[in-house]
C-alpha cells in the first residue's frame, strides 16, 4: 500500500508552524514527531493532575509541619513539567510502535513517521528508550514511596495502547494512565497516599475520559472501518448526556478531594469557573465537527490551568 509522502516532513494531523520545526535540524523533525513535541496539548493535559496534586497537598493541612516549602513547590513543579513531557514522548513513541499497521490504515496518521517511514522500528525503539531514562531521572528526585508508586504506573501505561482492541472504554484505561500524577503529587509532599489524593485521581480519571472522547470524535469513521473501539463509537449521538455524568461526577470527586485536603476558599472558585467551563463545552459541542472537536479537546488544557490556578491562589493567600 502506497504511503503519501510529505514533501515539508509534516504529519497531516500536527500544526504546520509549531517552534519545533524552527528550532530543530530537519534530520530531528520525525523523532520530535514521536514524542509529539510539536502538539504540546498531549504533555499539559499530563502535566495538570501533576500540578493540581502538588498544589492541593501544599494547601493541605500537614504540609507545614512535614518541612514543606514553597521552593520544595517550585521544583517539584519543575520536575513534574520536565517528567510530563518526556513520559508524554515515550508513552506516544510506544503507542505508535504497537499502533504502527493501525496507523497506517487511518487517514489522519498515516503520515506519522512509522507509517510514512521517515523513522524505522529499531530508531523509534532507542529514542522511546532514552525518553524513557530522561523520566527515570526525574523519578529518581523524590521519595522512595513515589519513585515505586511511579513505577507502578508503568503497568497501565503498557496496557493502554492494547485496550482499543478488547474494549469499547479504552479512554478508561487512558484515564488510568494520564492521571496517575493526580497520585505522583500528593505521594512526593507526604510520602503516602491519603484521600483527597484518591479523589482527585478519580476526579482526573472521568475528565480524561470526557475529553478523550471528543477527541475520539475525529476518528470515528476510520476506526469503524478498520475495527478500533471507542466510547466515541460507543456513545455515538448520546455523548452529551454521557459528558454529563462524566463532567458531574468530575466534578463532584473534586470537590471531596479539596474538602478531604481542606482546601482553601479561592480553590473552589476555581472549581466553580472549571464547572462553567465543562457545561459550555457540553452545550456547544458538534460531534460531526472534527476540526471543533479538536477545538474543545485542546480547551481542556485551559481547564486544567484553571483548576491549578484556584489551588495556587488559595495557597498564597
Amino acid at each position: 500500500m502506497m504511503m503519501p509522502k510529505d514533501i515539508h516532513g509534516r504529519v497531516a494531523d500536527a500544526p504546520s508552524d509549531n517552534f519545533v520545526y524552527r528550532i530543530l535540524p530537519r534530520p530531528l523533525w520525525p523523532y520530535a514527531q514521536l514524542a509529539r513535541w510539536d502538539r504540546p496539548i498531549g504533555w499539559q493535559l499530563l502535566m495538570w493532575p501533576c500540578f493540581w496534586s502538588v498544589a492541593l497537598a501544599a494547601d493541605a493541612d500537614g504540609a507545614l509541619q512535614a518541612g514543606y516549602s514553597l521552593p520544595m513547590l517550585v521544583l517539584h513543579l519543575v520536575l513534574f513539567f520536565a517528567g510530563a513531557v518526556a513520559m508524554r514522548g515515550a508513552g506516544c513513541t510506544y503507542n505508535d510502535l504497537v499502533d504502527h499497521k493501525i496507523d497506517m490504515e487511518v487517514a489522519r496518521t498515516r503520515s506519522r513517521p512509522l507509517p510514512s517511514g521517515r523513522v524505522t522500528r529499531l530508531q523509534a525503539k532507542i529514542f522511546l528508550v532514552l525518553q524513557a531514562l530522561a523520566g527515570l531521572v526525574v523519578l529518581l528526585q523524590f521519595n522512595t514511596f513515589a519513585i515505586w508508586l511511579g513505577f507502578a504506573s508503568l503497568g497501565v501505561v503498557a496496557i493502554y495502547p492494547f485496550a482499543k482492541r478488547f474494549t469499547d472504554w479504552p479512554q478508561f484505561f487512558l484515564g488510568l494512565a494520564f492521571s496517575w500524577g493526580a497520585l505522583m503529587g500528593w505521594a512526593g509532599v507526604f510520602g503516602n497516599l491519603g484521600w483527597a489524593a484518591i479523589f482527585l485521581y478519580l476526579a482526573a480519571i472521568l475528565w480524561t475520559i470526557g475529553y478523550d472522547t471528543i477527541y475520539a470524535h475525529q476518528d470515528k469513521e476510520d476506526d469503524a472501518l478498520v475495527g478500533v473501539r471507542s466510547t466515541a463509537r460507543l456513545f455515538a449521538h448520546n455523548t452529551k448526556i454521557w459528558l454529563i455524568l462524566l463532567y458531574g461526577l468530575a466534578m463532584l470527586c473534586f470537590l471531596l478531594a479539596f474538602l478531604a485536603a481542606g482546601a482553601g476558599f479561592l480553590a473552589y472558585i476555581g472549581l466553580l469557573i472549571a464547572g462553567v467551563m465543562f457545561a459550555w463545552q457540553i452545550l456547544i459541542l458538534d460531534i460531526d465537527n472534527p476540526d471543533q472537536c479538536l477545538v474543545l479537546f485542546k480547551f481542556n488544557s485551559r481547564v486544567g490551568l484553571v483548576v491549578f490556578a484556584g489551588l495556587i491562589a488559595s495557597l498564597l493567600v
